[in-house]
């Protein structure tokens, strides 16, 4: 039984204290010449094809134009871009000051104060709660107001771990207002994976809910941050908000956000930053093990997340934009609440999963809300499809004009059912190439010129501004087309990543020393005949498990924990539904052999701790040696080519050490397969 809510009473309770006189609240910031989300009179004129060419042949001109027509700027800048990709040094509007929760909320309250901001699709269908930009803004600065009361100044880190909802949109804007840099982290992480994010960012405080409900349960995350800051002297407060009604257990840290902000007044004065301060900061899987803080930046973030999502999915005004993404991930930042809000729409919060209570929930959603463009991931549509036809046509998708997947490149099978069952053949689907490190999307369908072909499961065309190369194994740029190399891009644009937190070396031997002078995107590309572009998956030991970037070393730094085991090997393999799912092989102490499935479980459950339940391995076969070459290196191709059952071919073996272990895994393997089998036959 889902947990009963109490927010609806708090929320409105919150917003009707004090209530601000009016919008007119933002005096040093200097009115729009045009409305936000216009071209200059000289831009407007030209054709996508014109403005691509523009945009990457004289990229100040376009995005100085763009930027000055976007954006609200306290100051104007003077320069547009001051960038060196060999060295990882990326500027961009240089001098110019504005504040990002000015141009999401205030400009727009001047104008249509009671137009819907936010439409919170709580768990239980039927229960939504619909939010204005007025009262988004008043709860905004209140909440700002209670951070600044307790110490939290521009340039604090601070945590965020809350599930999708307007208090965590407001909480992060709220950070934006008074120039603190917030560090979503996905509600479904482990205490130990949350503490390790407040570590690294040395965040000085943390905001949670008492409890999150998903799917119909109850997910204890004041207890996970209980856990969490016990191993961070760097917090000082944690602000708990009452997601259902079940009291929170209060420390001395702690403070109930919902009083804290009663008190406190409607209108909090911005702080003018500049385009280059910290936005925010959102940790990815690395290669390394050690996940990485991506840095994102004001301006240049802002402007590139409001364009993409204006031009990507075709975001017209009153449009009702549903992403169902969550904010723990780029794609909640970049097309739940930042684009959207900066573009004056209004933006679906969806707390629930695709199949709670019924396979029907997106669809069912998409006809009560009348939602226009639907963006989701590869995965649940490859969940939904397999309910059939029938849950989809239930219901009334009219108002749907686009569909978009994001997340990992989608197979022709949930393309087809996604464009022909669900937008009945007369939505363009964009699929959408990009990371958490390109703040945006680079590769899409759209936009195009008006009649423009969309391919099936490609991406296609870039973005305005993004022009890839694809590399050749020698480091070299490959020409022509018909090709496939590891997927660059030459030059850059407004919303790439500036650093990770703390260690910029890091950033530039990841993305920029591969090959340099370029971006490396670490995904691989197909160059079609006609110049289109297809992602053909990472390059490096990062997997994709139901859209989520997971390092394996990071995986196997939890198993590697256990005592019972000196080694592992993680590599990822197909799934139908999930993409890609971690497959460990394990190598445990001579004596412990007969105890393997005990330590099995403690794995998986060590897993889960220390990362999250998604990250546990979908198979583990347990080994007496791994394949090292001489240097000691892991061939993990050999693995995967073992995990996925195609040993008739395994290349060179030449460089391995010992080339035994290759027929002793295979036999391993073999066994694991067949004990599998008659699992499955007697279930």
């Amino acid at each position: 039984m889902a947990a009963r809510s109490r927010w609806p009473g708090l929320f409105w309770a919150v917003l009707s204290r004090r209530r601000a006189p009016g919008p007119g609240r933002c005096l040093s910031y200097q009115p729009h010449p045009r409305a936000p989300g216009t071209w200059s009179t000289e831009l407007s004129r030209l054709s996508h094809g014109d403005l691509y060419r523009l945009s990457v042949t004289d990229p100040d001109r376009f995005w100085g134009s763009a930027a000055a027509d976007r954006l609200r700027w306290a100051e104007p800048f003077h320069r547009v871009r001051d960038c060196d990709l060999s060295s990882g040094r990326i500027g961009w509007f240089l001098g110019g000051k504005l504040n990002v929760s000015v141009n999401c909320l205030d400009v727009h309250v001047e104008k249509h104060p009671d137009r819907v901001a936010l439409i919170w699709e709580r768990d239980e269908p039927g229960t939504e709660v619909k939010v204005t930009y007025r009262e988004l803004l008043e709860t905004t600065c209140r909440l700002a107001n209670a951070l600044k009361s307790h110490g939290i100044n521009k340039g604090d880190r601070v945590a965020i771990y809350m599930p999708v909802s307007p208090l965590a949109v407001a909480a992060m804007l709220a950070c934006a207002r008074i120039g603190a840099v917030h560090t979503v982290v996905f509600a479904g992480f482990s205490s130990d994976a949350l503490a390790g994010r407040i570590q690294d960012a040395g965040c000085k405080a943390v905001i949670t809910f008492n409890e999150g409900v998903r799917g119909g349960r109850v997910i204890q995350l004041k207890a996970m941050v209980d856990a969490a800051v016990k191993t961070c002297p760097s917090v000082q407060h944690v602000f708990v908000c009452q997601r259902t009604e079940t009291p929170a257990v209060m420390r001395e840290r702690d403070i109930r956000l919902e009083e804290a902000m009663s008190s406190q007044p409607a209108v909090c004065a911005p702080e003018p930053l500049d385009s280059e301060d910290l936005l925010f900061l959102l940790y990815t899987s690395g290669s390394t093990g050690k996940p990485k803080g991506v840095v994102h930046t004001q301006a240049g973030y802002l402007l590139y997340a409001s364009l993409t999502h204006q031009y990507v999915f075709d975001y017209r005004d009153g449009d009702v934009f549903g992403c169902v993404a969550d904010i723990g991930w780029i794609t909640g930042h970049s097309y739940v609440v930042y684009g959207p809000l900066c573009n004056g729409a209004t933006t679906v919060l969806f707390e629930s999963t695709p199949v709670y209570p019924n396979p029907g929930r997106y669809w069912e959603t998409v006809e009560r809300l009348r939602i226009s463009q639907f963006y989701g991931a590869p995965t649940a549509l490859r969940l939904l499809l397999k309910y059939g036809e029938s849950w989809v046509k239930k219901y009334d998708r009219s108002s749907l004009r686009t569909l978009g997947s994001v997340g990992e490149p989608i197979n022709h099978e949930a393309w087809h059912w996604f464009h022909s069952v669900v937008g009945e053949g007369r939505c363009p689907l964009v699929d959408t190439w990009w990371q958490t490190e390109t703040g945006g999307v680079c590769i899409a369908p759209r936009p195009a010129n008006e009649g423009a072909p969309i391919v099936p499961a490609m991406a296609m065309r870039p973005f305005f501004g993004i022009q890839p190369v694809l590399m050749g194994e020698k480091g070299e740029p490959l020409s022509g087309n018909n090709i496939t190399g590891a997927l660059c891009i030459s030059q850059p644009w407004p919303g790439i990543a500036r650093s990770i937190y703390g260690d910029h070396q890091r950033f530039v031997d990841a993305y920029f020393k591969p090959y340099p002078g370029f971006y490396f995107s670490g995904d691989g590309a197909y160059r079609s005949e006609d110049g289109f572009y297809q992602i053909t998956g990472r390059m490096d030991d990062v997997i994709n498990v139901s859209g989520h970037r997971l390092g394996t070393a990071e995986i196997e730094d939890a198993l590697d924990e256990h005592p019972a085991v000196p080694e592992t090997a993680v590599i990822g393999i197909p799934h139908d539904i999930k993409g890609e799912v971690p497959f460990a092989f394990v190598v445990l102490k001579e004596d412990l052999s007969d105890d393997a499935p005990a330590v099995l479980q403690q794995l998986r459950d060590l897993v889960a701790t220390k990362i999250a339940k998604y990250a546990v391995p979908e198979h583990f076969l347990v080994v007496t040696r791994l394949p090292k070459t001489r240097s000691g290196k892991i061939m993990r191709r050999i693995l995967r080519k073992v995990a996925m059952e195609t040993t008739e071919d395994l290349g060179d073996v030449s460089t391995l050490d010992d080339p035994s272990v290759v027929k002793e895994i295979i036999e391993a393997h073999e066994e694991y397969r067949k004990q599998r089998e008659e699992e499955k036959k007697k279930k």
